[in-house]
């Protein structure tokens, strides 16, 4: 357990998902075997398009869903088949959730009434929580009082006035305009560094991942195709999806020319030749960038050069 100046108190703990599989009724396999550690304290990112299976995974770790098969560790702790309510865990969802008949602090206070937390002691730590969001003296409001980061805010202060070891937010921004998205990013971060608390945040939203996170699992068709710090899925990514799907790139198709070292030369369809650096983080066998084998090359936008002639050198992604 963490004591923030003698007021605030969260647990930090390591979650693992361990080859956990998920199918939903017709046969779609929403997770297929992922295995997934963060660790404690850390700001972890599930990041991926639209059915890739992050908001299965997140539900999976709050327990609102059971895997077919595999496990979910809280604290080196199996909690597979645990109710959510038993879990040392607490939820933002992308609906906020916060009950329109019910004040600020009522609703923050709700998790804790529900744990037979005494009124008064609930009432104490619900109003340390809005003041650490920033919120104090708006205990009496109803949710329609506020504006959007408001609302935000009392979200996040209900979910941390448990004092769970873990915090999952699923797209809690979706809904908000680009300032206000911009202006509750820096806000969580700042939130979650103070606290120390471990993190783990669904979105699609690629600049969200790489603004808040330790570390990024992108994720696609139920798997991970990779995780890593923004910096390395960004620089050096693992597959064509991720280095598409993580900021822009240019790709060309084409085969090894040769090789010297980490540098790889490669004959583009397009018929001009590329010199570039393998990917260091890369899972393909060593024969994958012998000559002639088929390879993609990613050049990022800010990679490029306009040169007057002669090779220039940059990085590539097979």
């Amino acid at each position: 357990m963490l004591a923030l100046a003698g007021e605030v108190n969260v647990g930090v703990s390591r979650v693992d998902l361990v080859q956990v599989t998920k199918t939903y009724p017709g046969g779609v396999k929403a997770v297929d075997g992922v295995s997934l550690t963060v660790q404690a304290g850390e700001f972890m990112t599930l990041l991926g398009p639209s059915g890739c299976g992050k908001t299965t995974s997140l539900r999976m770790i709050a327990g609102f869903e059971q895997p077919d098969s595999g496990q979910v560790l809280i604290g080196g702790k199996d909690v597979t088949r645990v109710p959510p309510y038993e879990r040392d865990t607490g939820m933002v969802f992308q609906s906020l959730a916060l009950f329109p008949h019910m004040s600020v602090l009522d609703n923050v206070m709700y998790g804790l009434r529900m744990r037979r937390v005494p009124r008064s002691e609930a009432e104490a730590r619900a109003k340390r929580m809005l003041a650490l969001v920033q919120l104090a003296g708006f205990e009496q409001r109803r949710p329609h009082q506020l504006s959007g980061g408001q609302r935000q805010r009392v979200a996040f202060a209900r979910a941390l006035a448990v004092n769970p070891s873990i915090f999952l937010l699923d797209e809690p921004f979706a809904a908000l305009d680009a300032k206000l998205r911009d202006e509750l990013q820096v806000e969580l971060r700042r939130l979650q560094q103070r606290l120390g608390i471990t993190t783990v945040f669904v979105t699609h939203n690629q600049r969200e991942a790489m603004t808040l996170s330790d570390r990024v699992a992108v994720m696609r068709d139920g798997r991970v195709e990779q995780v890593g710090t923004p910096q390395e899925v960004y620089e050096e990514p693992v597959s064509v999806f991720v280095a598409g799907f993580v900021g822009m790139t240019n790709l060309f198709k084409g085969r090894v020319a040769g090789r010297e070292g980490e540098w790889v030369r490669v004959q583009t369809e397009e018929g001009f030749e590329i010199v570039g650096r393998a990917p260091k983080t890369s899972d393909a066998p060593p024969q994958a960038l012998s000559p002639g084998s088929p390879v993609t090359v990613s050049v990022r936008p800010e990679a490029l050069r306009l040169a007057a002639g002669g090779a220039e050198t940059g990085a590539a992604s097979a």
